[in-house]
């Protein structure tokens, strides 16, 4: 075969790629004798305009970064072959090459068909370089967003001593920067399968991107394309099939959320939750109910009920030392103020009044009524704890909760579950408190904090640790969301 050479200067040496108008093929540089890469676009009966334009934005994107994971940008032309038998691997007519550097490993999709298995410590050595590369490209101004990550598009070279090996993140073909203003059309591209469901809108943004390393990782992981694996409200069902630890498998569920809502936000959220699992809470810490719990749950189709009774018994977990004071400072406090209050009707109001007269028909009469007024008011918080019942309703979009009092029933506003963007668990502690001189040891709650437009907190405090573990473990199920710390 003759040999090929484009512009004079690029001799081809053999074909790397071929997709639907598109050639990629590996050439040498006659002026450099380096070998390139060089990425074909011909006008040929499978070409579209819409092809040209995202030709166009990678050659730009590619001219704009730097990066040593990342193909370097070298050249760019328009070409036009002879009607010839000899060109066989360039095609005849009109179109456009882009010369880039030319990186020689095998991509994930090759290694793992080549029998190459990824080990958990591979898969997040794997994470880590690919977050850098995309938190490099997401911090461009304006930010570049790939839309096309899959094992395809990810090149890795051969395992040296406890390295996975050297990565690299390649094919800009489908890249998008969001500085497209309102209104301009979008194209939609990606990859079936590596997709979330807001590309297939048209809608990208870097949170995009983090579902598509996610699937990528399932893909590692599972052996399997994610298109064929079960899903469960388009959340991907992967979990039985791999032999992973907890804390991967929660943040692999938490980087494929379909909900943008739910997604891990940006590649330094995700980096962080990956390297400090200690900081988001164990998905499946409780996964049955406490033995001994009073608590009940009603199923109803999509819908489910949790019922939390009153407490047994009054206990001081319920944070009402303003309420209920646990120490002496706070009785002082309401002395102080209710001298200050005598001193003040006698001698500036009542100056002419003889004082057992005042004690008697105003003193003691007012320390009497804010005597009644507190007593009323812990009645009330008493009766409250006591026969107050809870009732927490997760229906399919929203959830919400309502008080009962006997024939009395107070509801909440309802929360959207379109909203709900972090599901936050606290477990309850000791907290040793020195006012003064006095020194006191107090309980703090465990708290479940539902984070949407507001933070909502569960409104339960007199439960076990174990129990609200639970409670967050059912959140976390309905809303598809791992749970975090706050």
């Amino acid at each position: 075969m003759v040999e090929q050479v484009l512009e004079e200067r690029y001799a081809i040496k053999q074909q790397l790629g071929k997709n639907a108008g598109r050639r990629t093929l590996l050439a040498q540089d006659l002026q450099t004798q380096e070998l390139v890469a060089i990425k074909l676009l011909s006008f040929g009966v499978d070409f579209q305009w819409d092809d040209l334009k995202l030709f166009q934005r990678e050659a730009e994107t590619l001219q704009s970064l730097s990066h040593s994971a990342i193909p370097a940008y070298l050249d760019h032309f328009e070409f036009q072959t002879p009607k010839t038998k000899g060109f066989a691997l360039v095609p005849m007519g009109k179109g456009f090459a882009l010369v880039q550097s030319y990186i020689p490993a095998q991509s994930l999709e090759q290694c793992l068909k080549a029998g190459r298995r990824f080990s958990e410590e591979d898969v997040k050595q794997l994470a880590q370089v690919l977050l850098e590369i995309l938190r490099y490209l997401h911090e461009q101004q304006p930010p570049v967003i790939h839309r096309d990550i899959k094992p395809s598009n990810i090149l890795l070279t051969n395992r040296s001593g406890n390295s996975v090996g050297q990565i690299y993140l390649v094919d800009f073909g489908s890249v998008q920067t969001l500085a497209a203003k309102k209104g301009s059309t979008i194209t939609v591209v990606g990859t079936y399968g590596y997709m979330p469901p807001e590309q297939f809108g048209g809608r990208t943004v870097p949170a995009s991107d983090l579902y598509s390393l996610g699937a990528t990782l399932i893909y590692l992981v599972t052996g399997k394309h994610p298109a064929e694996l079960p899903q469960d409200n388009l959340r991907i069902q992967f979990e039985s099939g791999v032999n992973l630890s907890s804390e991967l498998i929660d943040w692999l569920k938490w980087m494929t959320q379909p909900s943008l809502n739910r997604r891990l936000a940006s590649a330094v959220e995700a980096l962080t939750a990956l390297e400090h699992p200690d900081q988001r809470t164990d998905i499946s810490v409780v996964k049955q109910k406490p033995f001994g719990s009073r608590i009940q749950l009603e199923k109803s189709g999509e819908n489910t009920d949790v019922f939390i009774p009153p407490p047994k018994r009054l206990t001081s977990r319920i944070p009402n030392t303003i309420i209920m004071p646990n120490n002496y400072s706070i009785y002082l406090s309401y002395l102080t103020l209710i001298l200050a209050i005598s001193l003040f009707l006698y001698f500036c109001v009542f100056k002419n009044m003889p004082l057992n007269v005042f004690v008697q028909t105003i003193w003691f009469p007012v320390v009497m009524f804010l005597f009644i007024i507190h007593s009323i008011f812990y009645s009330f918080v008493l009766c409250q704890k006591i026969f107050r019942v809870i009732r927490v309703h997760l229906e399919q979009q929203k959830i919400y909760w309502t008080y009962e009092w006997f024939w009395l029933k107070l509801q909440t506003d309802p929360i959207l579950k379109k909203d709900i963007k972090r599901l936050i668990y606290n477990p309850g502690y000791f907290q040793t408190n020195k006012p003064g001189r006095k020194s006191y040891t107090a309980f703090i709650p465990p708290k479940i904090t539902i984070v949407a437009q507001e933070k909502h907190e569960f409104p339960v405090y007199h439960l076990s640790d174990p129990e609200m573990e639970w409670l967050a473990h059912e959140l976390s199920e309905w809303l598809g969301m791992p749970i975090t710390k706050g």
